[in-house]
């Protein structure tokens, strides 16, 4: 070993094996990022550190750091900058924006992209470019959930929203007093605020003594005189929908763990943000984290959970500081640990970093993410996580929002948390909106309770000047696109897009989903291809690989929109991209199948025109020269052709090089 490991971080590292009594190996994710933050990479010596030290072998941790993006296997920069490029930001310019903070830095991207030997990590994820001095490097990543203050970047962990694109040499010396967290603009008079009533206030700090002076921990301590039964019948008469994508009845999720077996109970909040379109739960944790606490610590208590786990992005490094502050608070004052408030009922919650794996907001592949594994999601029947879950044991995963809502509905009581919204569409719900309007940002509002119409000219001020409206994707990058103009046939109504309520039901009878309340706007200047292009570029980033329907066709979609946008697409182009989606959708373990390939789908079936007009020719452009077995071995160096539109994510050495 060539290292010093100082005392403190051998402490940290520690600590932190002490959150997992159950399993050592649920440690290697933070030991890596406790590693990689103080070495700024992880060697092959580090991973043999790690693994004796968590009692395992090498191949453990190295499937760990060649399978999540933000594991690096060679330095950065000394100031690394990781620049968004998902759709949001793409709209917002933010391709523009690497290229300028690029040039700024001293980087030439073109000669990069030609060049293998400049990628930090030629393995897996996200390629790295540094700056010949070492002092900079700039990182191409998915989505920073801001969507509504795009572009966006990440300086170290300092965070930059709505970046001008001229001030971009600014970010090489963003000082901390410059970097900006997410704020949300005064209420609209269409909202109700409940889980967002504290966020952004005058005065409101996310410290104990504040939530405490607002009434914090008041509803705790009325669950804890309920029985927990009561509790899920309070949530199952409120009609609470999971409000990270899926909205599946709360309750009935709960009522599913059979309290008093053989094994423990595990809780797990979802504060995996990384759907593109949606950035909510970020506000949260920044601003009102004793708010998810106490929500967690209830939810705990009904289904007898005595440990939960926060699995929080790796990309919100303050969110995480935060919230583990907050933990500590709670603790000393008891609302957390042994014995909470005298009640005989002992819970603890330990905060978990991910590490850039959207895979990981599918609940069985946050479970084998937690347990110290690649994020394979599990198949179901029969890992249902309720039956087998966090170690084989019974485990609720719920979102960041949904919890938070579990206070209020003990505030006011199921009943009354019911006639918020609609019939089963009850509550509030964050919408969180991006694209093409004049005011993007996050709404909550009652469910059902505005059309898209009333949220796009009302609530967000309306399309940018001269514009028009030319397409909605109503409920994060995964949902299917609806097309400005159409009709939509809804029981005994036809409705237009601007008539849809923005509920569960009716946007799904519309032919897509709410989703996670992401609401991308696109006008009338936006090319559908080239936005395809992006999501489709996403989806075959984040695919796990365990499928092949999704570990190949991902890549393949993202391959044909890139070469019509390069010029070289055939007549067969479009439907072959639907004969595509329509091979994996419904043929994988989960639901990441669906996810990349209902855009595809949508996209191609409301834009056909776009996608034929950019697609003429009779046959494909010459693929790279294929040589047989002998030949690769005969021959030292190989000639290969370069990706045709290096982006950051495609790794091609140049010719005679191979």
């Amino acid at each position: 070993m060539f290292f010093h490991i100082p005392a403190e971080l051998l402490a940290q590292i520690d600590e932190a094996i002490t959150h997992y009594p159950v399993s050592r190996r649920s440690a290697s994710l933070p030991l890596l990022h406790l590693w990689q933050e103080h070495f700024g990479f992880i060697s092959d010596e580090s991973i043999k550190w790690i693994a004796a030290k968590l009692e395992l072998e090498p191949i453990h941790i190295l499937e760990l750091v060649t399978f999540y993006p933000m594991f690096r296997r060679v330095p950065a920069g000394k100031r690394h900058i990781r620049v968004c490029r998902t759709l949001s930001c793409q709209l917002a310019g933010s391709y523009a924006l690497r290229d300028a903070v690029a040039q700024a830095a001293g980087i030439d991207l073109t000669k990069w992209q030609e060049d293998s030997a400049h990628h930090a990590n030629p393995e897996h994820g996200n390629p790295v470019a540094v700056s010949a001095d070492g002092k900079y490097s700039v990182e191409f990543v998915e989505c920073l959930a801001s969507c509504g203050s795009a572009p966006v970047a990440m300086v170290d962990d300092l965070f930059k929203e709505n970046i001008d694109i001229n001030e971009a040499a600014s970010l090489l010396k963003l000082e901390k007093s410059d970097a900006t967290l997410p704020k949300v603009l005064p209420p609209h008079a269409r909202e109700r605020r409940l889980v967002f009533k504290n966020i952004d206030v005058a005065g409101y700090t996310n410290d104990l003594a504040c939530y405490l002076k607002h009434g914090g921990y008041a509803e705790l301590k009325k669950a804890l005189t309920m029985t927990p039964d009561a509790i899920v019948n309070e949530v199952k008469t409120s009609g609470l929908r999971g409000r990270g994508g899926a909205g599946f009845p709360c309750g009935v999720k709960w009522s599913f763990i059979k309290r008093g077996g053989p094994k423990p109970t595990y809780l797990i909040c979802n504060a995996d943000e990384s759907e593109p379109g949606t950035f909510k739960d970020r506000y949260i944790v920044h601003q009102d984290p004793h708010q998810l606490i106490e929500g967690m610590v209830i939810s705990c208590f009904a289904v007898d959970a005595k440990l939960a786990y926060i699995y929080i992005r790796g990309e919100f490094p303050e969110g995480a500081r935060i919230v583990e502050k907050a933990l500590a608070e709670a603790r000393a004052k008891g609302f957390l640990g042994k014995n909470i408030l005298g009640s005989g009922f002992d819970c603890e919650i330990y905060v978990h970093r991910g590490a850039g794996a959207y895979i990981c907001g599918e609940e069985t592949g946050l479970i084998e993410s937690l347990e110290g594994k690649r994020a394979y999601p599990r198949i179901k029947p029969p890992y249902f996580p309720a039956v087998l879950g966090l170690y084989m044991c019974p485990t609720i995963v719920n979102n960041v929002e949904t919890l938070c809502d579990v206070k209020h509905i003990i505030a006011m009581g199921g009943a009354e948390f019911a006639k918020i919204g609609k019939p089963n569409n009850t509550g509030t719900r964050i919408l969180c909106v991006s694209g093409d309007v004049v005011k993007p940002g996050y709404y909550e509002v009652e469910v059902g309770s505005l059309t898209m119409g009333e949220l796009i000219y009302d609530v967000c001020g309306g399309l940018k000047e001269g514009r028009t409206l030319k397409a909605v994707i109503p409920g994060g990058s995964s949902a299917k696109v609806l097309k400005a103009g159409e009709t939509y046939k809804v029981k005994d109504k036809t409705l237009t897009l601007e008539d849809i309520p923005m509920d569960f039901d009716t946007i799904a009878a519309c032919g897509s989903m709410a989703g996670s309340g992401g609401v991308i706007v696109m006008d009338d200047s936006r090319g559908m291809v080239e936005c395809l292009n992006n999501i489709n570029e996403f989806y075959a980033h984040e695919s796990c690989g365990q499928c092949t329907p999704c570990r190949e066709g991902a890549l393949w979609m993202k391959k044909i929109t890139e070469r019509i946008l390069d010029g070289g697409g055939t007549e067969r182009d479009p439907d072959m991209l639907v004969k595509i989606g329509d091979n994996i959708a419904g043929k994988t373990i989960c639901a990441f199948g669906e996810a990349c390939s209902w855009p595809t789908q949508s996209f191609v079936a409301k834009f056909r025109d776009e996608f034929t007009a950019k697609s003429t020719k009779e046959s494909p452009p010459p693929m790279p020269p294929e040589y047989t077995s002998e030949e690769l071995i005969a021959n030292e160096k190989i000639e290969s052709i370069p990706a045709p539109r290096g982006n950051g994510h495609e790794v091609m050495a140049p010719a005679a090089t191979r």
